[in-house]
């Protein structure tokens, strides 16, 4: 597995890296042994690098992570998240310092370290301006509980107003060829600041792929189930583009997922992706999309295929959208 850099000044992880939301039921029901087979697989594939977040279960991803490096006695580079208040009405965020310590500590505890290689504001706490919000990261940091500050789903301009106190190791939003709002400069901001740029979703939310889901056997708690893309004539119209998105990575004996994962590694140096599955088996058709290579005629056959803004319907509800930032 090839290496980038987590920002300008963080460590080397894997080109590829991994999403845990997963493990805590977000696209249905998993267990520890499911969940513990395929930490190891990602251990055999070379992935060193998880993302997770305390409000994955709640707690049940940072507790799986947790108990897995226990049990092997293996460590991965870790990042996590805070500041959306689990348990209260959706969209309520606390981005204050002492709020942040004790969701950082119960975190760190959780996973069994003294430390995180990355930790993200998870959600912006609008009453708290974002320069704030980064000095108590940076303390952290100097505390050694962090070793770098991250956002999540926040706009170039709030990127450009957190940097202009300390340096931003990395930001996560929605990224792939379905979801193309970064391009809108947020990617470009973060290769201009020495920021990485960490898509998730690059499989969007698993219509990448090889075989077709089913929208009506989706479990209460999947969070696809109220997702615009995946409802009605959206879904329908959607899947005749990923059909022929197929058809194009079949003529060429890759997998679907691993196409999706290449195109965007090879957006910029700067990005992480971190594709997420609850089950092992999953993980080889992932396989390879670090060596995968197009020419300028799969680039431009990709751009007539799916063109930009070819996906029907918003990326998320209404209630999905609380907290996040949008720009044009």
């Amino acid at each position: 597995m090839k290496t980038r850099k987590l920002g300008r000044h963080g460590p080397e992880v894997s080109a590829l890296s991994f999403g845990a939301m997963s493990f805590g039921g977000f696209y249905g029901p998993t267990d520890r042994d499911e969940s513990f087979a395929t930490l190891d697989a990602l251990v055999e594939m070379g992935i060193d690098f998880l993302d997770t977040s305390n409000i994955y279960g709640p707690y049940t991803s940072e507790e799986t992570i947790g108990a897995w490096q226990a049990d092997r006695g293996k460590r991965f580079k870790i990042a996590t998240k805070g500041g959306i208040v689990i348990g209260a009405p959706r969209g309520t965020v606390d981005n204050s310092e002492d709020y942040l310590r004790r969701e950082l500590e119960a975190s760190l505890g959780r996973l069994g370290v003294d430390r995180v290689e990355l930790y993200y504001i998870h959600r912006r706490d609008w009453s708290i301006p974002i320069e704030k919000v980064t000095e108590t990261l940076l303390k952290f940091k100097a505390e050694g509980l962090i070793g770098g500050i991250g956002y999540s789903e926040i706009s170039p301009a709030s990127l450009r107003l957190a940097h202009s106190v300390g340096h931003v190791d990395a930001v996560q939003s929605e990224y792939s060829l379905w979801t193309r709002l970064p391009e809108l400069g947020m990617i470009q901001a973060c290769a201009e600041l020495g920021t990485a740029f960490v898509p998730f979703s690059p499989l969007g939310r698993g219509i990448l792929a090889d075989v077709d889901l089913d929208p009506g056997r989706f479990g209460p708690k999947d969070i696809r189930g109220a997702n615009p893309r995946f409802l009605g004539r959206n879904f329908r119209q959607n899947m005749d583009y990923v059909r022929a998105f197929r058809a194009f990575a079949a003529a060429r004996g890759w997998p679907t997922a691993a196409v999706a994962i290449a195109w965007v590694m090879q957006q910029g140096a700067h990005l992480i992706p971190i594709p997420a599955t609850r089950s092992a088996r999953h993980l080889a058709e992932w396989a390879g999309a670090d060596e995968i290579v197009f020419s300028a005629e799969d680039r431009a056959e990709l751009d007539r295929i799916l063109p930009v803004g070819w996906a029907m319907g918003d990326r998320y509800s209404y209630p999905q959208l609380v907290g996040i930032e949008r720009y044009c």
